[in-house]
């Protein structure tokens, strides 16, 4: 089954807020279409593309609906294809690491120490943790030719 098309919309390109949330939804599309998609995941994402096709919102509330339906997108893909954009574990593992390992490892150093002022050391070092889980992760994905050719970013 093929992915559709976004609909061309030229009156966006005014608005500062949603034009580049709406072109890299472009761009999220055009990598999915390169890879092979089972009809099932594919009629998923085209009812996104036509849930955004059929909106006349602009602006702010068009910006939040594409991150909404993109993030939507990437997390089936994930979920179902084990197909991820650049850099998408790290940003998760990022978060991850700073409550997993960052506030426990601050909470024992300043424990240890008998002074809690400490815990607040924790947090750069799970967030360190965290970002090289994240990227050996990426890097595996890339590897193994699941990852798609664009960093999704929320504008």
């Amino acid at each position: 089954m093929e992915i559709i098309t976004l609909k061309s919309r030229p009156d966006i390109r005014e608005n500062d807020k949603a034009f580049p949330a709406y072109q890299q939804f472009v761009v999220l599309l055009e990598e999915i279409r390169k890879k092979e998609v089972p009809d099932v995941v594919a009629g998923k994402i085209n009812e996104y593309v036509g849930e955004i096709n059929e909106i006349s919102l602009s602006g702010r509330e068009m910006k939040k609906r594409l991150n909404t339906v993109q993030s939507n997108i990437v997390r089936l893909l994930v979920k179902e294809l084990k197909i991820a954009p650049k850099n998408y574990y790290r940003m998760l593992w990022m978060g991850i690491g700073m409550a997993s390992f960052g506030v426990p490892i601050g909470v024992a150093l300043g424990a240890s120490l008998d002074n809690m002022a400490f815990i607040g050391i924790g947090i750069p070092i799970g967030f360190s943790i965290g970002i090289a889980l994240g990227a050996g992760m990426d890097k595996k994905a890339k590897e193994e030719g699941r990852q798609l050719d664009v960093e999704v970013k929320y504008l």
